[in-house]
């Protein structure tokens, strides 16, 4: 799997809900309804994650908040990948 252009980035970007592009990673963040329902998300993730032996970054904050950078840490940037676990993910929201 190569690294995309960033060219290549902002259009993949149009066709996946409310991703950002920066420091080399797709991220997002999430807000659920509470505590509870974020540990669920976060856990749901990774084994979609697990599944695609793809891990990204996780942050649980505040109460209610998943904070998600995806990146091919092997490449160094981002790849199609990528965006293959972001579309899982906002399917999992």
């Amino acid at each position: 799997m190569s690294l995309l252009s960033n060219d290549d980035i902002k259009n993949k970007l149009d066709g996946i809900n409310n991703w950002d592009y920066e420091s080399n990673s797709i991220k997002k963040e999430f807000e659920l309804k509470d505590f509870s329902d974020a540990l669920s998300f976060v856990v749901k993730v990774g084994i979609q994650a697990e599944k695609l032996d793809h891990h990204p970054d996780i942050l649980i904050h505040s109460w209610n908040k998943v904070k998600i950078n995806i990146s091919t840490h092997s490449k160094g940037g981002v790849t199609e990948n990528d965006f293959s676990l972001a579309k899982l993910i906002d399917e999992i929201k």
